[in-house]
């Protein structure tokens, strides 16, 4: 860290994993901060993610540059405390849709890219996990080993425990928030419940809803975030140690034994409400869980425990939108969809840029003003 610092008092605006992973940061590198969220910690997308670590498939190199430091710095986090339940390495399997050249063609894509990726089919997945149904396999697998998966709810409360010991302030259920400014310049955040708040900086970390928060600073981004949802099952004997991410059903361990569920068929299925909730048929939940038992064991359906629904923050161009508004110096944005696997480096980032005003080259492709 420079000795030049350009802030000491910074707001962050969102409880969900980047807010609190830059908050604990940026108090870390001596920044008093304050985060403040509209309503409880981890209520919005971090709260009902797969958080699946990983790079596979394909993507843009900046972007897959960047996951793979994401995961670097969660090895790191692992290397130190291996005994926790809730953050492991123990890889992921993925298979497409009755196409066996899509998952082969994926594979090579992987293998040219140096990702660790291998080709395995029923009699071999055993090898990788024996608790998979040899008989849901495609007829080719992907086995990508170095993948891995974080309970963000579980890291959330980790790093609170940090930021609260390092002397930082959280400010909860405030209600919608905006950006102040002066002069051009962010001040602060002013709240429906908790009224004005002034700082050097300001972190908008506000999931699906930045760019409705930095549109009254006249910076647009564009909003792909659809509506998704996390099921997690009831405590079951028999759960797989990889991920598994299938044409029906994406499925990794959770703690307590139980199986966290997603995809995406089921979206069309998800009715809004009119209090800005969502609600869905229990039999289309009932049917994404047979989905998922049929990847494990013996293939019998789980038992469903809890489902949340809500927006899963994507930005239009899929690409992570990260930096300091051009428009409105002193004020940083952090909008991505891979919030978990990124959690950690571009908190580690974002500090650095906050508090010494040096621009981290890695992100020169993911600046808000490139829907200018």
């Amino acid at each position: 860290m420079s000795d030049k610092t350009v802030a000491k008092t910074v707001i962050v605006l969102g409880g969900g994993i980047l807010g609190v992973s830059t908050a604990w940061q940026l108090a870390q590198a001596g920044a008093q901060v304050t985060l403040v969220t509209e309503a409880a910690l981890c209520s919005g997308a971090t709260g009902r993610s797969l958080s699946w670590l990983n790079s596979a498939g394909e993507r843009s190199q900046p972007y897959h540059a960047l996951r793979i430091a994401g995961i670097d710095r969660y090895r790191t986090l692992f290397a130190r405390h291996p005994q926790l339940d809730w953050l492991r390495f123990d890889g992921a399997i993925y298979w497409a849709a009755d196409d066996d050249a899509g998952t082969k063609a994926r594979h090579h894509y992987e293998k040219a890219q140096g990702y660790d990726s291998k080709l395995i089919n029923r009699a071999t997945v055993g090898d990788v996990d024996a608790q998979v149904n040899p008989a849901s396999l495609g007829h080719v697998a992907i086995a990508n080993p170095g993948e891995g998966w974080v309970s963000l709810p579980h890291l959330v409360d980790h790093l609170v425990q940090a930021f609260r010991a390092l002397g930082g302030e959280i400010i909860e259920n405030t209600g919608k928030a905006s950006v102040i400014t002066k002069d051009g310049r962010a001040c602060g955040i002013r709240s429906e419940k908790h009224g004005a708040l002034l700082a050097d900086q300001v972190l908008v970390a506000c999931g699906p809803w930045t760019p409705e928060v930095v549109a009254p600073l006249g910076v647009q981004i564009p909003n792909g975030s659809p509506v998704s949802m996390l099921v997690t099952s009831q405590p079951c004997d028999l759960a797989p140690q990889v991920v598994l991410n299938t044409p029906r059903a994406a499925v990794r361990p959770n703690p307590g034994n139980t199986i966290a569920v997603d995809h995406d068929w089921y979206e069309e299925h998800i009715v809004a409400q009119g209090d800005g909730q969502y609600r869905i048929d229990t039999s289309v939940i009932n049917q994404l869980m047979a989905e998922a038992g049929n990847l494990i064991g013996d293939g019998a359906p789980l038992t469903a425990n809890s489902c949340k629904i809500g927006l899963k923050p994507i930005p239009g161009d899929g690409e992570p939108v990260v930096g300091e508004l051009q428009k409105v110096p002193g004020c940083f944005v952090v909008f991505t969809h891979s919030g978990a696997t990124l959690a950690l480096i571009l908190g580690e980032m974002l500090t650095q840029e906050m508090l010494t005003g040096v621009k981290h080259p890695m992100l020169a492709t993911f600046r808000p003003e490139r829907f200018s």
